[in-house]
């Protein structure tokens, strides 16, 4: 689980608020001032109502009104209800609007971010964190952007009004009418607090909690394999009995926010019957004043309980915003530097590794040690152990994982000085497992040329030898496949991850091991068609099929990550041990067959 610190300081807090919501609010700050506008009428005109209450009262009091009087000063209130309902839908539409136009500019933030982000960053985080960051944290922000800011601002505008007005009728009155305020504002920082530290745990429980549940679904035939249901529903519920507990501390304060207001609110109305009371017998003040400033205060008990519930929406939205801030500031740390102007793409790529040597974050002992290649033109198998280094060196390739100046050239340029797009526009890449989307076949394959016509997309399936199984299906191209291809074989998957990038049809292709769940007879045949479609071109493929490996022009034996031994199937066979003894088993294997190097 990805901890984010729970609090902020006021140097991180201006650079948060300066970068993620500003743009918004100078982008569409014509909507929210026509919208606080109309916010500000609402309340004005729900102040003047005391005051045409106050007359009416004042006059029945005095026996001075008439039943036509009462009746337009009825019309007048209805009037002002009417204009304040077409007001309120305004600055509804305009502000809740505002924050939902926010929420969309910083999940289009997030996204794009994310995309950008290399190896590295997805292993120090979650897939359930990222996804808290685009739900739970992005919609605490609008809250505290939408209707927190509707509420802050109803709230001043509303007090301070309220209590012109209450002053102007008496103004010690109105002190002791607003005796408990500052017992409010202290509570309510005390509360605030403790919301904003529990609220931090909250998400980052519910970053774990979606996780875990993402796991779960996308291996949830391993999970009915291993008849593991029971064993995981009860991790499940442990986890949500602590986020349960977490969410019910956080209640807990929210619980008392609203009531305290109340208590405070109700404390000053007492103050105001008991003594507004008596100087309306001693005729210091009118009934009708009186009546009003009863009204006036009843109006100030709502700013009372929103001062909390602004607090609580500014504490979860301050708390959301610096989790989100912490994820989009985040630097990959691939090197990434500017296309430079006038370059054209390579025509024979190549790479040539010198010394190259490689520690992943999360290990302390090198990966790969002191590997010297040079990879040019033609067909190059790679072969070893389990761990010996294989992938790491398609990865490194692939350009996934940082390495250090001068180890990899790609072409005749230091790797490290090309953009990462410009080098990946060169490569075609295909890992150990095929990722593949719930989308038809033809989406699957076309994904790196999504404007490529289906008889292109035709014969990429045909040279990895997958359109044969593709037009047995009922639609064809059109099958949607499922989640990662779950309606597919591994054999089927490969293929098809294999035909994208076939179709794409780059000067480099990586197969990292891509073709282990065929059948040999099927891999003989998309053999074939790479020694055709990439003629002339690089291509690396690892494999410890020694009938696959034969096949190439070159061959690299990994061990412990270096280079054991390179060169051909011949040479391979009479000079390295581990090659001849893959050679012996597999021949073993199928005695039957006869080996023809």
């Amino acid at each position: 689980m990805n901890k984010t610190t729970s609090t902020s300081s006021p140097h991180d807090l201006k650079s948060q608020l300066r970068d993620l919501l500003l743009p918004s609010f100078r982008k569409h700050r014509l909507r929210l001032f026509l919208g606080l506008t109309a916010l500000i009428l609402v309340d004005l005109l729900q102040l003047t109502v005391p005051r045409l209450i106050k007359h009416g009262v004042d006059a029945l009091e005095k026996m001075t009104v008439t039943s036509g009087g009462l009746f337009r000063l009825g019309l007048m209130i209805l009037g002002i209800a009417a204009v304040v309902v077409v007001l309120r839908f305004a600055w509804r539409y305009l502000i809740i609007g505002f924050s939902r136009l926010l929420e969309q500019a910083i999940r289009n933030r997030i996204f794009s971010h994310i995309l950008k982000m290399d190896a590295v960053f997805f292993e120090r985080r979650t897939t359930g964190d990222l996804m808290a960051h685009s739900s739970n944290d992005l919609a605490a922000v609008q809250m505290a952007c939408g209707m927190g800011l509707v509420a802050a601002v109803d709230s001043v505008v509303m007090c301070v009004a309220a209590i012109g007005f209450m002053i102007a009728i008496h103004p010690l009155l109105t002190l002791l009418a607003l005796l408990p305020m500052p017992l409010l504002a202290l509570a309510t920082r005390i509360l605030s607090s403790k919301l904003h530290r529990r609220f931090t745990t909250v998400q980052e429980l519910f970053s774990e909690l979606t996780e875990f549940s993402r796991t779960n679904l996308i291996s949830i035939g391993l999970i009915k394999a291993y008849t593991m249901e029971d064993f995981q529903t009860d991790r499940f519920d442990r986890l949500g009995r602590q986020y349960l507990k977490s969410n019910l501390k956080v209640a807990s304060i929210q619980g008392l926010i609203s009531p305290i207001a109340t208590l405070f609110g109700s404390m000053g109305m007492l103050m105001v019957l008991y003594f507004g009371g008596t100087l309306v017998i001693k005729e210091i003040i009118t009934l009708g004043d009186f009546v009003a400033f009863i009204t006036y205060l009843y109006m100030l008990i709502w700013p009372m309980m929103a001062i909390g519930w602004v607090a609580n929406l500014v504490q979860r939205g301050l708390t959301s915003l610096g989790r989100i801030y912490d994820l989009v500031t985040s630097r990959p740390v691939l090197p990434d530097p500017d296309l430079r102007p006038g370059q054209q793409p390579l025509v024979r790529p190549g790479f040539v590794l010198k010394n190259l040597t490689f520690t992943y974050p999360s290990s302390g002992s090198p990966a790969l040690r002191n590997i010297n290649l040079v990879l040019g033109p033609g067909i190059h198998g790679v072969t070893g152990r389990t761990g010996s280094g294989k992938s790491t060196l398609c990865r490194l390739l692939a350009r996934i994982y940082p390495i250090a100046d001068g180890m990899l050239m790609f072409g005749e340029h230091e790797a490290n000085s090309l953009p990462l797009a410009f080098i990946r526009f060169h490569i075609g890449y295909v890992s150990q497992e095929p990722v593949l989307f719930s989308d038809s076949i033809a989406a699957n394959i076309a994904l790196g040329r999504a404007e490529a016509p289906r008889e292109e997309i035709v014969r990429a399936a045909e040279a990895a030898a997958i359109h044969a199984d593709i037009a047995s299906l009922p639609k064809g191209y059109d099958t949607v496949i499922g989640e990662r291809g779950v309606k597919l074989s591994g054999g089927q998957r490969q293929r098809l991850a294999l035909a994208r990038a076939l179709l794409c049809d780059r000067p480099v292709l990586i197969i990292d091991d891509g073709l282990s769940a065929v059948d040999v007879a099927t891999e003989h045949e998309v053999f074939a068609g790479l020694r055709q479609h990439f003629l002339g071109k690089t291509v690396i493929i690892v494999s410890n099929r020694i009938k696959l490996l034969s096949m190439t022009d070159h061959i690299i034996v990994l061990a412990d990550g270096v280079v054991e031994s390179e060169g051909d199937h011949d040479k391979l066979l009479s000079t390295n041990a581990l090659y001849q003894a893959m050679y012996v088993k597999q021949m073993k294997q199928d005695e039957s067959e006869v080996y023809l190097p």
